[in-house]
């Protein structure tokens, strides 16, 4: 058989019976088997939080490779292939090579229990010391304190992303708790940029950035930014006010993050980044799955007009009530700006709170398609889907793919003239089969 990374990923899901398991003990063993490759990464960027992390790290990396520098970026998960969540000088791993750092920490590992994030991301530690660059982009997993990313002692900046309730089995049920975990990356005197924060996680990180003489760079005090979807993004901190172009990503909330990316490069010593690079970054910034616009692909090809239609297909991987709350504000946007109506084609884990989500999308919705997530064990049913849906008062139907619920919301306007709007939404992992399928 031939070798194929797939088939050794698959390997490594079965050196640990837990798919989480939050300590640092493992991580740093196969660390020393394999040389320590933390120790000799590029000056790195360490971003936690629950909301928004694959967003400034987005914009980072577009703003930094715009200024002409090498950038490498670990993120997770990934949406279609696990390439994606190591990128190499712009440019996704490749298969051989991924395979070569997959194998030799697993003979460094020598079957010993390690879970599969812990060791994808001693590969990823590998890979990021063995081709030049000029800084690293580093997403944690689960948490901060005990993520497995959390082994860098001296990064070049610590960025905390908005906090809010998710998986509170491993923190706790309270904002606090979970800000502690958050916390763990910020490390002695290195600059700390806070995105908009709940007050009890502010309190905690300004805490924690306290007792370590971390300099704190605050939304709302050292920094903050505010815009107009329709033309420019105001940025505020000690230089002044300065304008930009409205991020490349849709939504209100995308300014805040990328003032969070535009307040990070404000404190990276060595690096010269100017206005210029930042407006380049805005505009070409991607990131797929994040109130994506899907244009082409058997799909789009299923809407009244196909891509030429007047129809729209978006595709978010939103799955807490503060995403919610931030779908809505897009969703009551449009439909103050052109009068489309929206449905909903969802599906969850059964990890998460679809009430507390839905319930958010509810009054802007006409209605729900329930999906299971096709090939996940952790997903919630169709049937549970529709009762979280009707729940919240939507009307609520389930359907046994993605393919389906949409045939069905068009057909059920057939022959109508008013253009609709359809949101996939719930799950990154959702996402990630409906672009895989709609390739």
């Amino acid at each position: 058989m031939t070798q194929t990374s797939d088939i050794v990923l698959d390997r490594l899901t079965k050196l640990h019976p837990k798919l989480i398991d939050l300590e640092l003990d493992r991580v740093h063993r196969l660390l020393a088997a394999v040389g320590h490759p933390e120790r000799h990464l590029p000056p790195v960027i360490h971003v936690a939080g629950t909301n928004g992390k694959g967003s400034v790290i987005a914009y980072l990396r577009a703003i930094l490779e715009a200024a002409g520098y090498r950038v490498h970026v670990y993120i997770s998960p990934h949406l279609v292939r696990f390439h994606e969540r190591i990128r190499l000088n712009g440019k996704l791993i490749d298969e051989s090579a991924l395979i070569e750092l997959l194998e030799e920490c697993e003979r460094a590992n020598g079957g010993t229990p390690i879970t599969f994030f812990e060791i994808t991301t001693v590969a990823a530690f590998l890979a990021f010391t063995r081709e030049p660059a000029d800084i690293v982009l580093l997403e944690t997993g689960v948490g901060g304190e005990f993520d497995a990313t959390n082994v860098v002692d001296q990064p070049l900046a610590t960025v905390l992303m908005p906090i809010s309730f998710d998986h509170m089995q491993f923190f706790g049920n309270t904002l606090e708790l979970i800000a502690k975990a958050k916390a763990g990356i910020i490390k002695r005197n290195r600059p700390v940029i806070v995105s908009p924060q709940p007050t009890e996680a502010l309190a905690v990180f300004e805490e924690r950035a306290t007792s370590l003489s971390a300099p704190l760079h605050r939304f709302g005090r050292e920094w903050n930014c505010d815009g107009d979807l329709k033309s420019q993004l105001r940025f505020f901190d000690q230089r002044g006010p300065r304008l930009y172009p409205v991020p490349g990503l849709a939504g209100r909330h995308q300014f805040r993050n990328a003032g969070c990316a535009i307040a990070t490069t404000a404190v990276l010593d060595g690096f010269n980044i100017s206005d210029a690079h930042i407006a380049q970054g805005l505009r070409n910034v991607t990131w797929p799955a994040r109130m994506q616009r899907l244009t082409q692909g058997p799909l789009v090809e299923m809407l009244p007009g196909g891509k030429n239609g007047k129809w729209e297909l978006w595709l978010d991987g939103g799955h807490n009530a503060e995403a919610g709350e931030v779908i809505a504000a897009m969703l009551a946007d449009w439909r103050a700006a052109d009068g489309k109506p929206a449905h909903l084609i969802f599906g969850m884990l059964n990890t998460k709170d679809p009430v507390a989500f839905l319930g958010q999308l509810a009054p802007h919705a006409e209605d729900l398609a329930a999906v299971a997530i096709p090939g996940d064990h952790a997903s919630l049913s169709v049937e549970e889907c529709v009762q979280a849906g009707a729940e919240v008062g939507l009307l609520s139907q389930g359907f046994r793919s993605v393919e389906a619920a949409l045939r069905a919301i068009v057909d059920a306007h057939d022959g109508s003239d008013e253009p609709r709007r359809v949101l996939i939404c719930g799950s990154l992992y959702l996402a990630g089969t409906v672009l895989a399928e709609n390739d």
